[in-house]
């Protein structure tokens, strides 16, 4: 049995059925400190406890009837003192029909996490996939990992070491970081034969001598290999350039429908849907899903069929095939050969363009949601720059940190660019608050941003803020630049497709397929592709699609 005092805390509140609950949880009751109570301020107490002492809460269970309050005001008095912690209401089978009615808007507007009818008898494995489904969620954007994949040496926390880790958490790889002179630093010390003094060091599980990266490829390139492991003479029948939602529908698809597939993908798999941490309206999951957790499972699932992944390496170039000739895509570890290729790249944040700003990548600013940065805004003022679902969902999570977050935007509001269900989980979330007709316009600070100075756009007045952390969720930038003058652009660097086309490009009077480009046999989907919805759900739905094309290319 594992020492109650360090595992964390699951608290379990009810009044009439505790003792329903108590069995219910007797399995989890190895791993963590299961606490049972009758009452919310029992509840809060306990989590206080266990806070004074060092550990953590993973969990709230609370009946959706309780003794001493109503279910709203006991989650947020509960939310108060333990923000990360994850919340579960659960309803006796005898009110289920009527508190669910009741209490369906609080988990539209993220008061609680799910909705959970009581189990009946044992091995309500239903119920029990819910639970584990939201411990793996705290373990995975809050808790300290047990086991690493990876441990990084560092006597400070640089730049790199921050990419280093927020590579990591997107690929799903735990990772500690620890100094040197700590036990763990010690240890992987030991077996290093390089250069002394050079940081960060790092140790993968599947390497057996540390070794120092320059960046985030040479930790990819230790995981996941090189593109040029491919055998040279081989031509495979479709690369996908890119891993984001729609790089991984296609790869799924197409693997699936047995053509060879070899996938390339520059940083990490799930593109900037994988640094989201919870997506709430994407199809087949109501409770939500990390970016990171859906993009890796699709990856697995791509894999099962026979797709060849390779991260870490930039494409440079496409040459297209001429006279029945492949397509050659060209990295730098690499040439792949292929008879067709699907675009799906996606996007990049466009940069704020203030030096100040700039210059402090890092330490304190980030582009992105920066998910290894978030636990570091504990306690602190964090601003986030834009009006998208991504800066809300980035905005939410680290509300469970930060001790306020502001959601800066140019609009008058966020109605416009913000997903319904977005805008009232942040309406709903009192730490945090949106500053509308707002833009930063300088900062500064001794060796990290200390402080913004933002500028309200209707009246020119500037005012400074203090801020621990500024995150950068900018809009919509086409990452093509590698591609050929042949595949035709919109002004902005989108790839157009089907009737987007130019007139002139068109073959016999006709334009192409709603999907392929100006170039048979290459083909664009998710947000790369002019005039793109920009969602997850609609990037799933054209990587899936397009490989209906690819197919009645081939043939």
């Amino acid at each position: 049995m594992l020492d109650p005092v360090s595992n964390p805390a699951i608290i379990l509140v009810s009044d009439q059925h505790l003792d329903v609950l108590e069995q219910q949880f007797w399995r989890y009751s190895r791993e963590y400190d299961v606490r049972c109570v009758r009452t919310a301020m029992e509840a809060k107490h306990q989590a206080i406890d266990v806070l004074k002492g060092g550990g953590q809460v993973a969990l709230f269970v609370l009946e959706s009837r309780l003794a001493d309050m109503e279910v709203y005001p006991a989650i947020a008095k509960i939310r108060e003192s333990v923000p990360t912690a994850r919340r579960v209401v659960v309803a006796h089978w005898e009110n289920f029909r009527v508190d669910a009615d009741a209490l369906r808007h609080g988990q539209a507007t993220g008061k609680y996490d799910a909705f959970l009818l009581m189990p009946r008898g044992i091995r309500d494995e239903e119920f029990h996939t819910a639970i584990i489904d939201l411990l793996n969620d705290w373990a995975a954007t809050v808790a300290v990992p047990e086991v690493y994949s990876v441990r990084i040496v560092t006597p400070e926390q640089d730049v790199l070491t921050l990419q280093l880790r927020d590579y990591l958490d997107r690929v799903g790889a735990p990772c500690g970081v620890f100094h040197p002179d700590s036990d763990e630093g010690r240890e992987v010390l030991g077996r290093h034969t390089g250069e002394p003094d050079a940081w960060p060091l790092v140790e993968t599980f599947n390497s057996t001598v540390p070794f120092v990266p320059t960046s985030t490829r040479d930790l990819a390139v230790t995981l996941y290999g090189r593109p040029d492991d491919i055998e040279v003479d081989q031509v495979v029948d479709v690369v996908v350039v890119g891993a984001g939602p729609a790089g991984l529908a296609a790869s799924v698809y197409a693997a699936s429908e047995g053509l060879s597939t070899v996938t390339i993908e520059s940083e990490a798999i799930g593109g900037q849907a994988g640094t989201s941490s919870m997506i709430r309206n994407y199809l087949g999951f109501p409770r939500g899903i990390s970016g990171m957790r859906l993009a890796q499972r699709a990856r697995n699932q791509a894999i099962r069929f026979g797709t060849r992944f390779f991260t870490g390496w930039p494409v440079l170039g496409l040459e297209p095939g001429r006279d029945g000739a492949p397509h050659v895509v060209r990295t730098e570890g690499g040439d792949v050969h292929a008879r067709a290729v699907v675009i799906a790249t996606g996007v990049t944040y466009r940069r704020i363009g203030i030096e100040s700003i700039d210059t402090r990548i890092g330490y304190g600013v980030h582009y992105g949601a920066a998910m290894a940065a978030s636990r570091e805004m504990e306690g602190g003022d964090v601003i986030v720059v834009g009006g998208g679902n991504s800066a809300g969902q980035a905005a939410v999570h680290l509300s469970r940190f930060a001790r306020s977050v502001t959601i800066m935007v140019r609009r008058p509001d966020l109605a416009a660019t913000m997903s319904h269900y977005l805008v009232k989980e942040i309406g709903f979330n009192p730490r945090i608050e949106v500053l509308a007709s707002s833009r930063i316009v300088e900062g500064g600070g001794a060796e990290r941003l200390e402080w913004v100075d933002v500028e309200d756009v209707t009246t020119g007045e500037v005012h400074r803020r203090d801020v621990r952390g500024v995150f950068l969720l900018l809009g919509a930038e086409p990452h093509c630049d590698w591609l050929p003058d042949q595949v035709a652009r919109d002004e902005r660097g989108f790839v157009l497709t089907g009737r987007d086309v130019p007139g002139e490009a068109w073959a016999e009077g006709r334009p192409p397929a709603n999907l392929a480009t100006t170039v048979p046999g290459i083909f664009a989907a998710g947000d790369i592709r002019s005039g793109s919805m920009k969602r997850v759900a609609s990037a799933s739905g054209e990587g899936a699609s397009v490989v209906s094309l690819v197919h009645s290319f081939l043939e």
